[in-house]
């Protein structure tokens, strides 16, 4: 598998973009694990009208060795355990502001197949050799789009064509369930803070949907914007469900060059 990586590993500087599956190979008990954990999701709080339930957990790898280690959690007011997100200027929704998800449990956080996704998808980034002297830092959502009326319609946020802030961002799919929508565009930089149909077609990359567990994709933050659009319940007599882990990745310190 390395050597499959590092053969690769130029589709995602030159392009800005791949789109990946990984295998679960000998991991499905973690994978129905990881499953199970899109269950015990809580409701997004910061945006009940969305349907999106989450949790969020930080950790820090190291680029000489690999070496993974999950980040301190603090505890609110009501004793609960949570990390804090911040996307500055990149998510209008939420400018300048610290949001605070629950954390993502104990036993999901020793997850082997899910620090091999952690650890696959860094050995897919790229970075100068000063951003290499000091750990990267990781960012893990566990994020469940779903609804249970026919007149509901679960979004992401931002809703529109986007960058995140962090420089790389990979997103894998582990639920998918009567899912009506959920299309992933990637287009140029200039189509960020527009709405999917305000973009210009020549300016879309790929669009994709991703409908089997583990379809995955990546992308380099300066290179590319990126949407998916809102599901809604399909033609089955049961709720919508798109479940995916988003994991980002940025430095420690702000590179010299």
């Amino acid at each position: 598998m390395n050597k499959a990586i590092l053969k690769e590993k130029k589709d995602l500087e030159v392009s800005g973009y791949k789109k990946i599956h990984l295998p679960v190979e000998d991991m499905e008990g973690d994978l129905k694990q990881l499953a199970a954990a899109f269950d015990q999701l809580p409701v997004d709080t910061y945006s009940l009208e969305s349907h999106r339930y989450r949790r969020y957990s930080r950790a820090i790898i190291n680029p000489w060795d690999g070496a993974l280690q999950w980040l301190p959690n603090y505890h609110d007011e009501n004793g609960e355990q949570k990390s804090l997100y911040f996307q500055g200027t990149f998510n209008a929704e939420y400018l300048e502001q610290n949001r605070a998800f629950p954390s993502l449990s104990e036993e999901i956080k020793a997850n082997s197949l899910l620090q091999e996704i952690i650890k696959y998808d860094f050995n897919e980034t790229f970075w100068s050799k000063y951003d290499e002297l000091l750990p990267i830092h990781v960012g893990v959502h566990f994020v469940k789009y779903m609804v249970t009326e026919d007149n509901q319609e679960s979004v992401a946020s931002p809703n529109t064509m986007h960058q995140d802030g962090e420089p790389f961002t990979f997103v894998h799919l582990v639920t998918y369930k009567n899912v009506q929508g959920g299309t992933s565009t990637v287009a140029s930089t200039s189509c960020a803070g527009l709405k999917r149909e305000e973009a210009d077609e020549n300016l879309i990359l790929d669009e994709f949907d991703l409908t089997q567990p583990l379809d995955s994709y990546g992308v380099c933050d300066q290179k590319v914007s990126h949407y998916v659009s809102g599901i809604k319940k399909g033609p089955e007599p049961r709720p919508a469900e798109r479940g995916v882990i988003l994991i980002d990745y940025t430095p420690l310190v702000i590179s010299i060059t």
